[in-house]
């Protein structure tokens, strides 16, 4: 397998980051097809590549697994790391469908015709250079590199040391694939050194938007140690709130699929919450299905109560409990009076993700919906649906909590900002100002650019 711009080379960090400054002013032109192509070529490399691909990740996941017995990697991240056809068939999709979405280049957000051949236009155009810095995962690297080279943005892929063989056999065929079909060297790079995070940050003149993806602690670490811009991917405090008029039968499987599914996930459930006139009967039905699936339940003392006088097991919660992003499946819960309740306890100790209501009452759904300030809110579905691949985005680079640019999954549209064209024919400023000052028209007329761009 050829080895294309990874980090084993010799090549200094600097100078990794300049030429991807170099390929993104290229990349930002390069045609919606070609870019298209070169990511289904990527796709059928992943595909025909798996074998390479499984024994890189072996080597990960048997340091992984000594690294678990020796206590300092938790199971939920283990599992995580693991690669196998399925897997491998699923990156291969996620990278396809990328290519297929809309270009989100060159996209006319605004325009007015401010005089005669005087003709304004905003548009959507690449940020230039995107670091990257993600968990041990290595189904993250492809969907972020994919995400960003059809938006038309070089990436620096910074991931977690745990991936390490995985995230450079990924690249390597990536990083292959794209250079073969025309686009230019160096548009992805590859970096590993635990100091190059420290190094990047500094970087402003050359890296145009940050991502991290990690703890509450880590994005902090990153926004507080940079001049550029940070897209912020805050933890995953996820709340379901169970109203006294839940259909019991989804409430039940519901709140199984949230946090069973894929107990590691950002936006599996994380708390839960249960209004006290429906607790007495469904919570234990509820918590009983939990029980079963594993999940060790940490109670309020009204839930603690309930559990126990039917006969299920139950630990005390503490304060800290409704803060924790607990990523094994371990569930705080507790009793609130009513929805008013459930709300406040969502906006004072969420982390602004994704929260759900489950109720059949519609004034209930209306409120949680326009009260919880989250960045996806739902009703009588899973969290887990809070996913940029399952909205229909291809994939996501994150999931923002932000409120500037881009907010939840964050898919090509957040991975695109504007500039402003403005076309004349030898107009001066000078002519619409004065006394004689000729007027603006400012009419708004669906102009097109029609290739003077």
């Amino acid at each position: 397998m050829q080895k294309i711009n990874d980090s084993t080379g010799e090549e200094p960090l600097l100078a990794k980051v300049a030429e991807a400054k170099t390929a993104s002013l290229e990349l930002a032109s390069v045609p919606s097809d070609t870019k298209n192509r070169a990511l289904m070529r990527a796709a059928e490399s992943i595909l025909s590549k798996r074998e390479a691909l499984i024994a890189a990740n072996k080597k990960d996941l048997d340091a992984a697994k000594t690294l678990l017995e020796q206590g300092k990697l938790s199971k939920s991240l283990v599992a995580r790391l693991k690669l196998d056809d399925s897997k491998i068939d699923e990156i291969s999709r996620m990278v396809d469908s990328v290519a297929a979405l809309e270009d989100p280049v060159g996209k006319i957000a605004y325009s007015i015709k401010m005089d005669e051949n005087l003709d304004l236009f905003k548009l959507t155009v690449p940020f230039g250079v995107v670091a990257t810095v993600f968990e041990a995962r290595p189904d993250a690297l492809p969907q972020i590199a994919a995400l960003c080279i059809k938006s038309g943005n070089a990436v620096i892929l910074k991931g977690g040391s745990e991936a390490k063989e995985s995230n450079r056999a990924i690249h390597s065929i990536i990083a292959e694939a794209l250079i073969r079909e025309g686009l230019p060297k160096g548009c992805t790079q590859l970096v590993e050194d635990r100091e190059a995070v420290r190094k990047l940050l500094k970087m402003d003149g050359l890296i145009d938007l940050v991502i991290p993806r990690g703890s509450n602690e880590f994005v902090k670490y990153i926004q507080d140690n940079t001049r550029i811009p940070v897209l912020g991917h805050s933890a995953g405090i996820c709340h379901i709130f169970v109203d006294r008029k839940a259909d019991p039968v989804k409430a039940i499987e519901i709140c199984n699929d949230a946090r069973v599914q894929y107990p590691a996930a950002c936006n599996a459930m994380k708390v839960l919450l249960i209004d006290s006139n429906a607790a007495p009967q469904l919570l234990p039905r509820i918590a009983a299905r939990l029980t079963k699936s594993g999940v060790r339940l940490k109670c309020c003392p009204r839930a603690k109560a309930i559990l126990e006088s039917n006969g299920i097991a139950a630990e005390g919660a503490s304060e800290r409990d409704w803060e924790t992003e607990y990523l094994e499946l371990i569930l705080p819960v507790k009793v609130v009076d009513g929805l008013d309740e459930a709300i406040a306890h969502i906006n004072r100790y969420g982390s602004r993700h994704t929260d759900s209501i489950l109720t059949e009452d519609s004034a209930s759904a209306k409120k949680f919906l326009r009260m919880v300030d989250s960045s996806t809110v739902i009703h009588n579905a899973s969290t887990r649906f809070s996913d940029g691949y399952r909205y229909g985005l291809g994939a996501e680079v994150g999931i923002s909590t932000n409120k500037v640019h881009s907010r939840g999954p964050v898919g090509l549209e957040g991975l695109v900002t504007t500039k402003f064209i403005l076309l004349g024919a030898g107009q001066k400023v000078g002519d619409y100002v004065g006394d004689d000052a000729k007027p603006f028209l400012h009419r708004r007329s669906g102009l097109e650019i029609n290739g003077r761009y």
